[in-house]
């Protein structure tokens, strides 16, 4: 679950970089996104098409930018600087969710053992709520996009995001006597736990390359494809201590926004 004392820390952090960004007259945008998530996560061997193909699910999120090349008091452009006709800082609260389960050979239907059976037994789903912010790159720029000068504006982007994650987990399988419900060679000790549905926060590291499309003096479409890396590897729900697959958790999410400028 989400620590309210955390996130109200980390809320008016947010808040206060706004505010001081605001006082300071910079233009604002608003916008929507969505799109595609493909969860990396235990489930099945990640070199595998089939786990990387399947275990795929959904984000959506409300994004706003701080406009460094745009004075919204004055209406007119900021001081012409290098930073002002380049960048944009993110801030975005959004959600992403994705049904687990395993692909790959080690699941595959000649397989009929008990190991194969729990596997395929077992299915998750990955919930996550993020607040963060990033830093926006538009090697062209940005006050010549605005006027029109080109109609695409690509750029790339690194930020951190605080994450809520709430994972489920299931399973079809029924045990014999004397059989784990989830796959045994996980419980490689007798206190092993790597089944933790008890969810959790966690800092994650954020990085994006994508484009804006100019559509109307104050509205652009955008299009983004995002690599982000959890520093946990609970939050599918499923952390074991075999050779594979150890890595923390990430995802890549491809989204669609509707981006409108407030000033």
């Amino acid at each position: 679950m989400l620590n309210s004392k955390h996130l109200a820390k980390l809320i008016i952090v947010l808040l206060t970089a706004q505010i001081s960004f605001a006082q300071l007259g910079f233009s604002h945008e608003i916008g929507v996104i969505a799109g595609p998530v493909a969860f990396k996560s235990d489930f099945g061997l990640r070199s595998e098409f089939e786990t990387n193909a399947g275990n795929t699910g959904f984000g959506i999120g409300i994004v706003h930018y701080i406009n460094f090349a745009y004075q919204a008091d004055c209406n007119c452009y900021t001081t012409d600087n290098y930073f002002n006709d380049h960048f944009k800082l993110r801030t975005e609260i959004s959600y992403n969710k994705t049904k687990l389960e395993h692909f790959g050979e080690f699941v595959d239907p000649s397989r009929t053992g008990v190991g194969a059976q729990q596997l395929r037994g077992h299915k998750g789903e990955a919930n996550n709520f993020d607040i963060g912010m990033q830093i926006e790159y538009f090697p062209l720029s940005i006050r010549s996009f605005q006027a029109f000068s080109y109609k695409l504006a690509p750029f790339v982007s690194f930020g951190a995001h605080y994450v809520s994650f709430n994972p489920e987990v299931s399973s079809t399988f029924t045990p014999p006597p004397g059989t784990n419900t989830f796959y045994s060679p996980w419980f490689v000790t007798p206190d092993s736990e790597p089944i933790d549905v008890s969810g959790g926060n966690t800092w994650s590291v954020v990085t994006s390359i994508g484009a804006r499309y100019k559509l109307t003096t104050s509205s652009d479409l955008m299009i983004d494809l995002r690599g982000q890396y959890y520093f946990n590897d609970l939050v599918d729900g499923l952390d074991h201590e075999l050779v594979y697959n150890k890595n923390d958790d990430w995802l890549v999410w491809l989204n669609f926004g509707y981006i409108y400028y407030l000033d």
